[in-house]
């Protein structure tokens, strides 16, 4: 049996999760399962250890191996799991030695006690990052391509850059090479992604911003047919970036924002380093710069110490930004983080604002999807009947088409959640 590789949390994970795969299947290894884990929430922890359970029942004989930023942060407790054959540190899991030291006799298999399978170092003392080549991403029509990693901020509610480490970016002539790679490949459309985005380059010689990286490789990869960002802290987002999307078509109208919350005293205490008055402006300012884009957020809803009238600043941020997409989060205590000693918001108090934030995040992609109606959209195949339009929304695609292909399509209705292509004009 080949190696699998199970994936939780966000795009980053995901982008590693093919380097993995490949170095592992090149290391000649088998019937190994990988869990490439999530520690954003407890909750995330909580289902990476439950599919440990249920694949060591599914598949007895396998190694399995954990790794990601919730083995980074606690790597004793995945190895105390008997399911567990190795624990790699989110740096080790790259390194194409590591996996191969796996097929030595003993490697990650056998009855071992829990400190010894640990292969975990400080992350606080890595200081670069690369770009790891990889020859596709099995299954997908768009490829991740990871250009910077860690983080210098310190949110109080966040765990993340005590499983990533500082801010480190990949040289933006490494980025340039693996995107001409999966161009190559056939890929069509490319997300750069990162822990922080926006703070790409800090690191680099003459500290380059993201802008400058995207105008890079918008110049020097023109068979790029569509480039994408992964979610950006509005803060951050630089002069270049901004000129980047008045000027630059390949460069796809949708931004996610990591927005958090729409009250200026929740803001100070998740350590945010942006207000309300300053998302509401930045938003303003893009659709000036560029009116076809949409919108998407990730908000907390219950932080501690949140109130109705605090609460309902962050319900109407939605309107005041013109949110289209949102991740809504109902605050879970992060045990190692500010946030988790600070007084909390009832439990069912944070889903139920959860649950609304979600209701009013479905009204506006709903009116979204009606303005859609009847115009024509290009839209990238991501399997034989789905694909995204240039803004990120899901279309369903009558008749099947080629995946990695571009069509114009005709948006013919709605069901609320994606949108009904018409057949291509061509047809």
């Amino acid at each position: 049996m080949s190696v699998d590789v199970i994936t939780f949390g966000c795009r980053l994970n995901a982008q590693e999760s093919e380097v993995i795969r490949e170095q592992a299947q090149a290391a000649g290894l088998a019937d190994t399962v990988v869990v490439n884990t999530c520690a954003v929430t407890a909750e995330a922890v909580r289902q990476s250890r439950q599919a440990i359970r249920r694949i060591r029942r599914r598949r007895p004989s396998a190694q399995i191996i954990v790794t990601g930023c919730a083995a980074q942060i606690e790597p004793s407790a995945f190895a105390a799991m008997p399911e567990v054959s190795l624990v790699l540190g989110n740096e080790e899991k790259l390194s194409a030695l590591v996996w191969q030291a796996q097929r030595a006799p003993g490697g990650a298999r056998g009855a071992i006690a829990a400190e010894e399978k640990i292969r975990v170092n400080d992350i606080m003392a890595v200081r670069e990052t690369a770009a790891h080549l990889i020859d596709g991403f099995d299954g997908r029509a768009r490829a991740f391509v990871q250009v910077q990693n860690g983080c210098d901020h310190r949110c109080t509610f966040c765990i993340i850059p005590f499983g990533r480490g500082n801010s480190r970016s990949v040289p933006m002539g490494e980025v340039v090479a693996q995107i001409r790679r999966l161009c190559a490949q056939g890929f069509r459309e490319v997300v750069l992604t990162g822990v922080d985005l926006t703070g790409y380059g800090s690191n680099l010689p003459g500290m380059p911003a993201l802008g400058v990286l995207v105008k890079k490789i918008l110049k020097h990869v023109p068979e790029l047919a569509r480039l994408r960002l992964s979610s950006l802290d509005p803060v951050e987002a630089d002069h270049e970036l901004l000129d980047a999307f008045a000027r630059e078509s390949r460069l796809m109208p949708h931004l996610h924002l990591s927005l958090q919350a729409g009250d200026d005293l929740v803001l100070k205490r998740m350590k945010r380093r942006h207000r309300r008055a300053d998302a509401i402006a930045l938003c303003a300012r893009l659709r000036r710069l560029r009116p076809d884009l949409v919108l998407g957020a990730d908000l907390i809803a219950g932080f501690p110490t949140e109130t109705e009238e605090m609460f309902a600043r962050s319900l109407d941020l939605i309107d005041a930004c013109g949110l289209t997409h949102l991740h809504v989060f109902p605050f879970s205590p992060r045990p190692g983080t500010p946030a988790a000693r600070m007084p909390q918001v009832p439990r069912e108090t944070a889903k139920r604002r959860a649950q609304a934030l979600r209701a009013k995040g479905e009204k506006a992609l709903c009116h979204r999807l009606d303005l859609e109606v009847g115009h024509s959209r290009r839209v990238l195949v991501e399997s034989g009947e789905r694909g995204h339009t240039e803004q990120f929304i899901p279309v369903q695609i009558r008749p099947t088409m080629q995946p990695g292909t571009i069509v114009d399509v005709v948006i013919a209705a709605h069901d609320g959640r994606e949108l009904l292509a018409a057949c291509p004009p061509a047809c």
